[in-house]
């Protein structure tokens, strides 16, 4: 039986910068505004990282380890007192008065160490911070509750696509599969939260992956490129190496289906697997066939979904 998470919190600081990369100060409100963030605030933007908030709870055990660091010091916009940010999933709704916030990432990589790594060891906000996106525009102040509510098991399936050329992150070529496969997933009723292009190699597309998936949680991600047979085809290597499970079915019955059209379909190396509650599957480069592929698989990929968000029970065909 899982257990019942508290979803009540109270709002300890709110703290900004005009500036990324430095320290956050204390404010007396926050006039948290759609598609941007908090007013006055350096992160803040049409992007999914606008707000970002850390449990106070955690801050304080890292005190009493000697860090004495002030609210705002990790760069957090929001230090919320009895609320664990860290066991809510991407999607749950924060509620502050008027304002609305969701929850769109939790952790992040940290490319360079702050001066509170240096002296500690450690930092506790790429484990324990998370991200948010303004919903509702209003202000929150220090002694505000703050509320969350889980995300509905019936919500819209959210993706990832991911286009992998050398020539399309160099710009020498535009990339049409990644939007053929957006313009399909979409169509189909999932939320498509990320788009990217990456050159082909191992190392980038699999940081990639594990952050969509351990990150961001997305339910889907696809790939378009990378699956033939160069030296630089490493989209299935990047893929595996991330896995968690495999589910070669799907990977099959694309190639199998593929064949009815041409016999190079044999070629494509392309995998499917599991990573936490992410599907990744591998689709090959050209927009005929991602379309031809998303064709293929879209209908059951829906009940498999649910099944790994534990919103359905598995069932090998209907009575």
């Amino acid at each position: 039986m899982e257990e019942k998470r508290n979803l009540m919190g109270i709002v300890r600081a709110i703290c900004i910068s005009n500036v990324r990369g430095v320290a956050k100060h204390q404010v007396k409100e926050g006039h948290f505004i759609v598609d941007f963030g908090i007013e006055g605030d350096g992160h803040g933007g049409k992007w999914h990282r606008q707000v970002s908030l850390l449990s106070y709870d955690k801050i304080k055990a890292f005190n009493e380890r000697g860090a004495n660091v002030e609210d705002g010091a990790f760069g957090e916009n929001l230090v919320v007192e009895g609320l664990d940010f860290r066991s809510l999933p991407v999607g749950t709704r924060l509620y502050a008065g008027e304002v609305v916030l969701e929850m769109t990432q939790i952790g992040k990589e940290c490319h360079s160490h702050c001066a509170i790594y240096q002296r500690m060891g450690e930092c506790i906000m790429p484990r324990e911070g998370v991200f948010a996106q303004v919903i509702q525009e209003g202000w929150i102040r220090p002694g505000d509750e703050l509320r969350a509510e889980l995300p509905a098991e019936d919500r819209p399936f959210t993706a990832a696509v991911i286009t992998v050329s050398d020539k399309g992150s160099r710009g020498e070529r535009v990339d049409e599969s990644g939007p053929a496969a957006k313009e399909m997933l979409e169509a189909a009723g999932y939320r498509v939260v990320e788009t990217q292009i990456l050159p082909d190699g191992q190392k980038p597309l699999a940081a990639q992956l594990i952050r969509l998936a351990d990150g961001r949680q997305v339910d889907l991600i696809v790939t378009s490129g990378g699956t033939g047979f160069s030296r630089r085809d490493q989209t299935p290597e990047a893929t595996m190496a991330v896995a968690e499970r495999a589910a070669p079915g799907i990977a099959e019955f694309i190639r199998m289906k593929s064949m009815e059209v041409t016999n190079r379909a044999m070629l494509g190396r392309g995998v499917a697997v599991i990573r936490k509650g992410t599907l990744i599957v591998n689709l090959p480069g050209s927009p005929k066939a991602v379309r031809e592929s998303l064709e293929f698989i879209l209908d059951a990929l829906e009940h498999g979904l649910r099944i790994l968000r534990g919103s359905a029970s598995e069932c090998g065909g209907k009575e």
